[in-house]
């Protein structure tokens, strides 16, 4: 049950609408459920007096009006108060002696008319739909004084979630004030009459969070803002600083013919100027890329940037797993890495991520303020992503998109547990939102590479395959091949393993390893995580048509694991010899 609560100052002009028949003919039977006295007229289906609904509904304003004429210069300017309560649409359909019910407990609740208070304001409850009503209610009591109505909305909101779990409706999350500013009803009506799919307010929140993914200093910002093709109008001081700025899309113009500008701050409560300079100043970004130093050379850049983005985004995961209340600082650079990634994301998953990136904006915000948080390498992670350019969604480029966003997809889920301890129901549900369009882009950018690999592991010596999959068993047991079952789950983890050995690794050790990162219990797939975390950190192609890594002639790996039955194992020799075959050599004792 959705409370919007608006103030104005025409009472008959919103009566006229109310009773009319709506912006598209959507109005249907209009009437009264409610009213402060149970007696007011109804120019929807009160004939009595007069057959002509018009003077109804004069007299209804006249009778809405009285204690407004009465207070003269003391009523309020906006006199008006205006609550639009609707259901889900999942909900069953209310009768009007349930919204009768509904209007008189919002009305108290919210300190209009307070339960038993002879002095309360007038009010009414219009229905001329199925699933909701309209209170109108003039904010001047039977004494001429204004009505108590300290932060009558949060009193709306939390009044509906009382009667949802009474009556057995959809509970919806309670908000925290952290929200974005929703688009009002004229916005809506001039997105479907102008064509285009959504507000202006939606598009331009979206294209100025883009734009400060990863940006470095005020300047860049602003630069990227125009080169998004967004109208940039900066608010300067008398000595010149600034200290605001004003965003409008082209084309986008009032009925004076001029640009609807928007403040940042009404776009989102983090995106005004100071907010920005405040993210900026504390979290100053690389000025270069990590690509130089990160990966092989022989991978593009975007390929290289998303494996490095993956192990930054991983230990994300282990800060908000940590529950430390200076996570908080880390979702904003979680949020902005989502953004990176969508704005340079393949064809074929760009919409999910995209919806991702979105979704995810709500996560970023709430009351709790880190004390101190270094998130430059998140943040200089996003720079690097969206200074790589586009990542082309086959090869390597691909795969490292796959790599990433499966690891996205256990951030996000550490997060949605993050924000569920400290009672953020809101942010936690766009958390798990946001993996479940994650997750979907993964399926598209992981089909390729993850069917290369089950075909490479089917295609391993029988013998190969064996050793490999005793290996899984050994160490993670529940997730072993089952007698009985079908080995194809493990197919892409057992050729994973095989090219890790190939390339000089201990397959056990660096199991371990990969499985001792973080927790698996969220995974979806556990085994697929497995193949990424483990070709992340030993430099496996993520697409397995790309040449693996041989290593140098004499060298051995570091030993990772703490297991005393696999800590004094080494390299296999053969392995250590380029252009030997694994799969010729006999099976490991």
């Amino acid at each position: 049950m959705v409370p919007k609560i608006r103030r104005g100052s025409r009472t008959h002009g919103l009566l006229v609408y109310l009773y009319g028949p709506g912006r598209r003919d959507e109005h249907v039977d209009p009437h009264l459920v409610g009213s402060w006295d149970g007696f007011a007229p109804d120019p929807g289906r009160d004939t009595s007096a007069d057959p002509d609904p018009k003077v109804t509904l004069a007299r209804l304003t006249a009778a809405l009006d009285l204690r407004i004429k009465q207070a003269g210069d003391r009523a309020p300017a906006k006199h008006v108060w205006h609550c639009s309560v609707r259901t889900d649409p999942g909900d069953r359909m209310l009768t009007d002696a349930e919204w009768n019910t509904v209007a008189q407990r919002l009305v108290a609740a919210t300190g209009i008319a307070p339960e038993g208070d002879p002095d309360g304001c007038r009010w009414v409850a219009v229905r001329h739909a199925d699933d909701h009503i309209h209170i109108l209610a003039t904010m001047v009591r039977g004494d001429l004084r204004r009505p108590r109505m300290n932060y009558d909305f949060k009193r709306a909101q939390a009044e509906c979630r009382r009667i949802e779990q009474e009556w057995g409706l959809r509970r919806l999350n309670p908000g925290d004030g952290t929200g974005s500013k929703a688009p009002t009803s004229a916005e809506r009506f001039k997105a479907e009459r102008t064509g285009r799919p959504e507000p202006s307010r939606e598009t331009l929140r979206e294209a100025v969070r883009q734009a400060l993914a990863g940006a470095a200093t005020e300047e860049e910002f602003f630069t990227r803002l125009r080169e998004a093709g967004l109208r940039v109008k900066v608010r300067t001081a008398p000595s010149g600083d600034a200290i605001g700025y004003n965003v409008a899309l082209p084309g986008d113009r009032n009925r004076d013919g001029e640009p609807v500008w928007y403040p940042g701050s009404k776009l989102a409560p983090d995106l005004s100027l100071p907010k920005i300079r405040l993210r900026l100043g504390n979290d100053t970004v690389d000025l270069t890329t990590s690509a130089a130093t990160s990966g092989r050379s022989d991978w593009s850049p975007p390929a290289r940037e998303r494996r490095s983005a993956t192990g930054i985004a991983e230990h994300a995961a282990i800060l908000l797993d940590s529950d430390d209340d200076n996570a908080a600082a880390h979702l904003v650079g979680v949020g902005e890495l989502l953004d990176a990634v969508a704005q340079t994301s393949p064809a074929a998953t760009r919409a999910e991520l995209a919806a991702a990136a979105r979704e995810f904006e709500r996560a970023t915000r709430s009351h709790v303020r880190a004390e101190r948080a270094d998130t430059r390498a998140i943040r200089s992670a996003a720079r690097g992503i969206i200074q790589a350019g586009g990542a082309l969604g086959r090869g390597e480029d691909g795969g490292t998109t796959a790599m990433l966003v499966s690891t996205l997809v256990l951030v996000t889920l550490a997060a949605a547990r993050w924000h569920s301890a400290r009672g953020h129901a809101q942010q936690a549900h766009a958390s798990r939102q946001t993996a479940e369009h994650l997750r979907t882009a993964y399926c598209q950018a992981a089909a390729t590479p993850m069917r290369a690999l089950h075909d490479q592991g089917r295609a391993l010596p029988e013998a190969v395959h064996r050793t490999h999959e005793a290996t899984i068993r050994a160490v993670l047991p529940q997730q072993g091949p089952r007698a009985g079952g079908t080995p194809m789950k493990t197919d892409a983890l057992v050729a994973t393993l095989a090219q890790a050995e190939q390339a000089g690794h201990d397959p056990e050790a660096l199991l371990q390893r990969a499985i001792a990162m973080r927790e698996l219990d969220t995974a979806e797939d556990v085994t697929d995580v497995l193949v990424w975390r483990l070709r992340r950190i030993a430099q496996l192609p993520a697409h397995p048509g790309e040449a693996t890594p041989q290593p140098q002639a004499g060298t051995r790996q570091p030993k990772t694991s703490t297991n005393d039955r696999t800590s004094n194992r080494t390299a296999p020799t053969a392995a250590a010899r380029p252009g030997t075959d694994p799969r010729t050599r006999p099976p490991r004792r």
